[in-house]
């Protein structure tokens, strides 16, 4: 069953979320330290208003159990969901001053998804994929996009496949992602 996401679901969610994204979730936290950051991710989860909040996850669930989700929003929305990071990255004194923008202010953006291991290979990525797609027309937006690490050979094809082009090359947490996107009319 997919639903959207609660609370509740904060620690599932982050530590797939730490699978898909790795280096990250220790820029958006402001520490190397995993468990630290986990811990700072799933609060901020918990909380509205910010990018990896719940608000902004789906999840599929099996035997009452998180086993995949997808985190998407708006571009235009982007600077307003990365303020409360921000703003912790200035109290804790971290010299990260900047989050990189990943989506430009027209696009629907697809920031993460991620299956656990175990149920990995089942289409779980794909069915999401094509969500999401119909997430963005339903909300009336035409651009989607997503990013596909550089390292990541076997995602980028399937992208492509599905419609995605790429546009341009953007830097996070120092690795380079591919911006692919694909116009929805």
């Amino acid at each position: 069953m997919i639903r959207q996401a609660k609370k509740e679901d904060a620690t599932a969610v982050i530590n797939l979320m730490y699978t898909a994204i790795g280096d990250i979730v220790h820029t958006l936290a402001g520490t190397s330290d995993v468990g630290t950051a986990l811990h700072v991710l799933e609060g901020f989860f918990r909380e509205k208003g910010n990018r990896i909040s719940f608000e902004n996850v789906l999840v599929m669930e099996e035997d009452e159990r998180v086993i995949a989700f997808m985190l998407a929003y708006h571009g235009s929305r982007a600077a307003e969901l990365d303020r409360p990071f921000l703003e912790r990255l200035a109290a804790i004194g971290s010299a990260v001053q900047t989050i990189e923008r990943e989506a430009r202010e027209d696009e629907y953006y697809l920031d993460s998804i991620a299956v656990h291991a175990d149920y990995q290979g089942r289409g779980i990525g794909t069915k999401f994929l094509r969500l999401f797609e119909q997430q963005a027309a339903e909300l009336g937006h035409d651009k989607i996009m997503l990013l596909v690490d550089q390292e990541n050979t076997a995602a980028k094809p399937l992208y492509v496949k599905m419609g995605y082009n790429e546009d341009g090359v953007v830097t996070v947490s120092g690795h380079l992602f591919d911006r692919m996107i694909k116009r929805l009319n």
